[in-house]
């Protein structure tokens, strides 16, 4: 069990972000379309859409509100749909950092994934230019659990790595094996507060001082945007930095 801190689970400790400034629903009532556009509305059928109504639940949307979204999804038209775009660039200290949108105006979207950029001492990069310091893998996000109980169900379900960070702890799976190592470990009594199958960095740069304040509020800039879904990055900070900077 490793204990640095990644963006990935950086983001979670520092709080519930998003859900507090009234946007997650917002963000997983247009996942839960496209997924539901893209691969049908059936959850059984359509692994997109079983893992975006898996975030939903983890975030109290109600299932009200999951149905009308899936139904706004099959029904959309061309006029409707949102399309996933991915942007790449550069942070501060060389950080690498890829952006995933959904988005049914790519010209207002670049625009502000740009202003962003620039804003905070980073640049919008060419397709490609970063992509492939990043692999897709499993994340299962728990708090408030036994850790070594966890690592041990959790390595026995077959997942790859268990990672802690401060009280929480992240499991880690290959995408293939995410549904069977979440469906066991919620079998063993293993409640998950986040799941899904993100872009994890395969090296990271660590950051200090101001470079790391000034990259975290570039992340969080980037996430509060409305057609931004996902924000991932390969810096590192410390345990003892990300201390220094909360304070």
């Amino acid at each position: 069990m490793s204990g640095h801190s990644k963006w990935s689970t950086i983001k979670r400790t520092k709080g519930a972000a998003d859900a507090k400034r009234g946007k997650i629903f917002t963000k997983l009532i247009r996942e839960i379309a496209t997924a539901a556009r893209l691969g049908g509305g059936e959850p059984d059928a359509n692994p997109r859409l079983r893992l975006a109504i898996d975030k939903a639940r983890i975030a109290n949307m109600p299932k009200d509100n999951i149905t009308r979204a899936i139904e706004k999804g099959i029904g959309a038209t061309d006029a409707e749909a949102y399309e996933p775009v991915v942007y790449e660039g550069y942070g501060p200290g060389g950080a690498a950092v890829l952006v995933e949108t959904l988005t049914d105006n790519k010209n207002r979207t670049v625009g502000e994934v740009r202003h962003v950029f620039t804003k905070f001492g980073g640049n919008l990069g060419a397709a490609g230019c970063v992509s492939y310091l990043f692999e897709k893998k499993g994340l299962l996000q728990f708090e408030r659990v036994d850790a070594d109980a966890l690592l041990e169900a959790a390595l026995e379900a077959g997942a790859d790595d268990v990672v802690e960070v401060g009280s929480q702890v992240e499991v880690v799976t290959a995408p293939g094996e995410f549904e069977a190592v979440k469906r066991l470990l919620e079998e063993r009594g293993f409640a998950p507060v986040h799941a899904a199958i993100a872009l994890e960095p395969t090296s990271t740069v660590a950051l200090e001082g101001g470079p790391a304040e000034t990259m975290l509020a570039l992340a969080d800039a980037l996430e509060d945007l409305g057609d931004v879904q996902n924000v991932s990055a390969n810096f590192d900070i410390s345990g003892e930095e990300m201390a220094r900077i909360a304070g």
